[in-house]
């Protein structure tokens, strides 16, 4: 693309889908907190406010690291030089480090380049890596605590962050065992295939875990080669709606379905009455709570279906057997959890992919937002209630394991057959020799 469009089209755009995540989520927040109104805010205000006092000044305190560590930031053409062989080889230049700086802070993960932040010239050294990874978790890290401030309720927030920080670790430990443990069938440890000599296996694997986890989609090395539990752990990551801090804004809100979901079922069990925060969960926000829940699963396994019955839906496939599977079904969780990040054996340049995916993406996305904001309409709605002995305590270790628990089971029950026929099979299968 032009360097036009790339500064006034996709620069803008990541600046925005941030700001929308935001929006939505002070938005729900004010729901909690208000009492008996019928609004939650100006959406106009929330964006404007977002894009100015956050995004836009962190953008540029990254940026200028970023460039000095050999990020190009230029409006240059492109470079031909003679390589030691004589040929010629073009070298890209471009006003990238702006447009990777928010890419990162607004966990959108769009590459300047093809092969996004395993690019030298977007990714050049060590540091540029590791304040990458910190950009991508560094505002769904901090909208926790700014949930916990602006309600006053400190002990929710480090609860909330608890969950997520033990489920990132538990990804994280999964993939790092893959990739490190002896492969038989390649004869092979800690494989490099596909991965960055410059950053390593090990920077490699957190980069993935950092990534699926946070809606963000960028990457370092290629995903599609790393060991079948790896892959599993990206999968899940995303298949959970990406809630392991997840996107700016879109991670907590996601997490807070939950929360409602995991209240509601606790006390059914305990015969408490589900409340939130001061708020009753009554039958409309469980309503909604579903679908927000099940809407991008739906998305997924649908559209992977179709995808697998369908020619078109084949013919970019260069791997075969459970790997193909893992392949389509990763390109379809990717978009509808607004990640982007892809195993590359599936070509989705094609009519039938970019159309399928971009629905994908759009339900993945609205079919979040709108639940949310329903559910905060209606709890502004309603009278806050004081805490009494029959209220189930949502910052406390029990209900964090029950937190947990749900959000596996949901996962589980929705995913779990069509895993088995991918990730996990190929693992099995890998053990007994054979690769694909």
């Amino acid at each position: 693309m032009s360097y036009l469009v790339q500064s006034l089209g996709l620069t803008v755009q990541n600046f925005l889908s941030a700001a929308i995540g935001i929006s939505v989520l002070v938005a729900l927040i004010r729901g909690f907190k208000r009492s008996s109104t019928g609004t939650i805010g100006n959406f106009w205000i929330d964006l404007v406010r977002s894009t100015l006092f956050i995004l836009l000044p962190l953008s540029i305190l990254l940026t200028i690291p970023l460039v000095q560590q050999g990020t190009i930031q230029n409006f240059n053409p492109n470079q031909i030089i003679k390589t030691m062989e004589g040929a010629d080889q073009v070298l890209p230049m471009g006003p990238a480090a702006s447009q990777i700086a928010i890419k990162q802070l607004g966990t959108n993960g769009g590459g300047f380049f093809g092969v996004n932040s395993s690019h030298p010239f977007e990714n050049p050294t060590p540091l540029t890596n590791l304040l990458q990874m910190i950009a991508i978790l560094l505002i769904p890290v901090a909208l926790v605590f700014s949930f916990g401030r602006l309600l006053n309720k400190p002990k929710e927030a480090k609860a909330i962050f608890m969950v997520m920080l033990f489920l990132l670790i538990l990804s994280l430990s999964v993939s790092l065992y893959s990739e490190s443990v002896y492969n038989s069938t390649l004869n092979i440890e800690k494989s490099l295939e596909g991965k960055e000599v410059r950053f390593g296996t090990t920077s490699s694997v957190l980069w993935s875990t950092v990534t699926t986890c946070a809606s963000n989609g960028s990457v370092n090395a290629m995903h599609e080669s790393m060991n079948p539990l790896s892959g599993l752990a990206q999968l899940v990551n995303m298949m959970l709606g990406e809630i392991i801090f997840g996107g700016v804004g879109s991670g907590l809100y996601g997490m807070i379905l939950f929360i409602i979901l995991t209240v509601f079922i606790a006390g059914l069990l305990v015969g408490r009455t589900p409340e939130y925060l001061g708020k009753k969960i009554e039958s409309f926000e469980i309503r909604m709570t579903m679908i927000g829940v099940l809407i991008p699963g739906l998305a997924i396994l649908v559209f992977s279906f179709i995808a697998l019955a369908r020619n078109n839906g084949l013919t970019e496939l260069t791997n075969s057997g459970p790997h193909g599977l893992s392949s389509i079904l990763y390109a379809y969780t990717s978009a509808a959890g607004n990640n982007g990040s892809a195993f590359a054996g599936l070509a989705v340049n094609n009519p039938f992919y970019n159309i399928t995916l971009g629905i994908a993406m759009l339900i993945g996305r609205f079919g979040v937002i709108i639940p949310a904001l329903a559910i905060a309409g209606s709890l502004a709605s309603k009278k806050s209630i004081a805490a009494s002995s029959g209220t189930l305590r949502t910052d406390s270790t029990l209900f964090n394991i029950i937190l947990i628990g749900v959000i596996m089971i949901v996962g589980g029950l929705t995913f779990f057959p069509a895993l088995s026929l991918g990730p996990i099979a190929e693992t099995i299968l890998m053990n007994q020799g054979l690769s694909f």
